[in-house]
């Protein structure tokens, strides 16, 4: 296999961040050695995570064995993953907002047709359902387990318990049509084709404060790996807390 180098379009700052937290976890079980320093076994992570590099790829890349990729990159998604932030937290992270937007979206998977339970109808393909909320200037605060892609947003909203913990906390909330009837804390825009002017007005005012928690989706979907995930639907939650908290290390 050829190799060349290319470039990650990261800051040192995540890259910095996961090599604390692996040198933190190699103290803890008592790390001697390994193939790689916490160093580059950061820099082999955060290729997969968004570049989306394959696990044979990397193996050539950084010459270790394909087995040891694995382990390595489990390892870093474990390690971030147990630093991502409870709906709790970000429940008293968004008190000091003014108020949050609530947006899901179809992570894209590799499935067969036979898997039912993660197709989307409204996507037409077969994903992971994660809802995620954002402050008003569109930074991610929170992002939810993954679901089976059928899943509505409404009833993924309500099972996670975001519905409940606006209400509890007093927050208002902006969100697409598809949490109609959801709470009276969560706005969303008039249905209908034939809307009067004000309600007309009233949907054009709500796209725009909407449309900056679609920026973050942008922002979260810039990992490759998120674009087409072809690992069990098991570890998907644990790649996208990852992310998150890899996202709030730059900031």
């Amino acid at each position: 296999m050829l190799v060349y180098s290319s470039s990650i379009d990261l800051s040192s700052r995540m890259l910095r961040h996961l090599t604390r937290q692996l040198n933190v976890r190699r103290r803890e079980i008592g790390t001697r050695w390994r193939r790689l320093t916490v160093g580059r076994q950061a820099l082999l992570a955060l290729a997969h995570l968004r570049c989306g590099d394959t696990y044979a790829q990397l193996a050539a890349g950084f010459k270790i064995g394909i087995a040891t990729v694995y382990r390595y990159i489990r390892e870093a998604i474990d390690v971030l993953a147990a630093l991502a932030p409870s709906l709790d937290n970000a429940m008293r992270t968004a008190r000091t907002k003014a108020f949050v937007i609530l947006e899901g979206t179809l992570l894209p998977i590799g499935r067969i047709a036979a898997d039912t339970p993660y197709y989307s109808g409204k996507h037409k393909r077969h994903g992971m359902n994660v809802q995620v909320l954002t402050d008003p200037l569109g930074r991610l605060l929170w992002a939810s387990p993954a679901l089976p892609g059928s899943t509505h947003d409404l009833t993924a909203a309500r099972s996670h318990g975001i519905v409940d913990a606006l209400a509890a906390a007093g927050l208002k909330c902006w969100a697409d049509k598809a949490y109609q009837g959801a709470s009276r804390h969560i706005r969303v825009p008039f249905r209908g084709r034939r809307l009067k002017r004000w309600k007309r007005r009233h949907n054009s005012s709500h796209a725009k404060i909407r449309c900056v928690g679609e920026q973050a989706m942008a922002v979260l979907k810039g990992w490759r790996l998120l674009r087409k995930l072809r690992c069990s639907t098991n570890r998907i939650t644990d790649i996208v807390k990852a992310v998150l908290v890899l996202h709030h290390a730059s900031a």
